[in-house]
């Protein structure tokens, strides 16, 4: 059955059109049952024609299409990977200096039987909720609460898995005068200085320092529709351009999808997302999601702690060399 409450984004109008056909003849065969009239061939010819043009338009999305694609309302956030991953999951509140920041979300579970601390960052799902959640832009509490979860890991020799969604961190007066860069450069230190396995997923956005902050790991993997950036598309538009209204030439301009990342050594790996992305296929999306945490957290279990901090420690150092080197 097709769902009528789905959010489409502009690009997506012709399907949403082939769509709501669909669901008007699927409405007319409930509402008269017996007496309905003989509408299966149209329908599935019309199924037929809809998953054709929703292939089309996921095979060739552009970096901007990607940036909203990965900013969708209907995209998994952490609550749902959390829910679909997680087992025995015991959040942890708080920074112990100032207050809870609900942007950041952490505690303790089973990932597939394995003791982790899991993290990451919840836009919400609704007007309540995303207020709540301040739309995944952390202040410093939830940096220095990220902080403190990892010092646990460290203490109890668990693995740490992060899930990266955010525009960036709040840039608030009081975000500012509570330290937002000091908690920020110390969440991406304590990350870089960790004993034990760390697994960075970007699920949506992965917005400047505030997703870096969760996202200096041994393994850095990205969906296939979400970005990374040290700044949105818009934001670098308004200073390069004076014009928000060019963030299409900005993503462009600033390879922020996975395959130029993935050459730049800026991420790992790529996770292949179903046609028609995560939104449209979340089960499907959560467990590419665990297998591909699987297998890294099984490359690594033979690791010391000064080994990971080595290897995370080269692989740092050389993103973009090869790009360099050839220039």
């Amino acid at each position: 059955m097709s769902d009528p409450t789905r959010t489409y984004l502009d690009f997506e109008r012709p399907l949403a059109e082939l769509e709501a056909k669909i669901e008007e003849l699927e409405s007319i065969s409930r509402a008269s049952g017996d007496d309905a009239p003989d509408t299966a061939d149209e329908t599935a010819k019309l199924r037929q024609k809809a998953e054709e043009q929703l292939a089309a338009i996921y095979g060739k999305l552009d970096p901007w299409r990607k940036t909203q694609v990965a900013r969708h309302p209907e995209r998994p956030h952490f609550r749902d990977y959390r829910a679909a991953l997680i087992e025995d999951f015991e959040e942890l509140c708080g920074d112990r200096r100032f207050s809870e920041d609900n942007a950041i979300v952490g505690g303790l579970g089973r990932f597939r039987g394995r003791s982790v601390v899991v993290m990451g960052h919840e836009k919400g799902h609704d007007t309540e909720s995303r207020l709540k959640h301040n739309f995944g832009m952390a202040r410093p509490e939830g940096y220095r609460k990220a902080i403190r979860l990892m010092d646990m890991a460290e203490k109890f020799n668990l693995p740490v898995l992060t899930f990266v969604d955010t525009a960036g961190a709040y840039p608030g007066l009081g975000a500012e005068e509570r330290g937002q860069a000091e908690a920020i450069a110390r969440s991406t230190e304590r990350c870089l200085s960790l004993g034990t396995p760390l697994i960075s997923v970007i699920t949506g956005e992965g917005g400047s320092g505030g997703a870096v902050a969760l996202a200096s790991a041994n393994v850095v993997m990205m969906l296939e529709h979400s970005i990374y950036s040290v700044i949105s598309p818009e934001g670098c538009a308004s200073i390069l351009w004076k014009d928000s209204a060019r963030a299409k030439d900005a993503a462009v301009a600033m390879k922020i999808t996975g395959p130029d990342l993935l050459g730049l050594k800026i991420v790992d790996q790529i996770i292949p997302e179903p046609i028609g992305g995560a939104h449209r296929h979340v089960a499907e999306t959560m467990r590419a999601v665990a297998d591909a945490i699987e297998a890294n957290l099984a490359k690594m279990d033979s690791l010391d702690a000064a080994a990971l901090r080595k290897k995370r420690r080269e692989r740092f150092l050389a993103i973009g060399r090869l790009e360099a080197e050839a220039g």
